[in-house]
């Protein structure tokens, strides 16, 4: 159990972030931003939320 809380830590700590950002350039949400398009922190939130959903395993997750 306590590795699941690792998955839930780490996308806490990127939607942190993420919401940092979006603050920082005035904007409520990544899709009104000019950088979403290879934007690293965008796709480093997006790799952790698919490992939080998928706890880590590879092929799938469970809403």
């Amino acid at each position: 159990m306590p590795e699941n809380n690792s998955f839930e830590e780490r996308l806490e700590q990127m939607i942190s972030e993420v919401k940092a950002c979006q603050k920082e350039k005035n904007h409520d949400s990544c899709m009104k931003c000019e950088k979403l398009i290879g934007c690293e922190l965008r796709k480093q939130y997006v790799q952790v939320t698919y490992e939080s959903m998928s706890k880590g395993e590879i092929g799938g997750f469970e809403f």
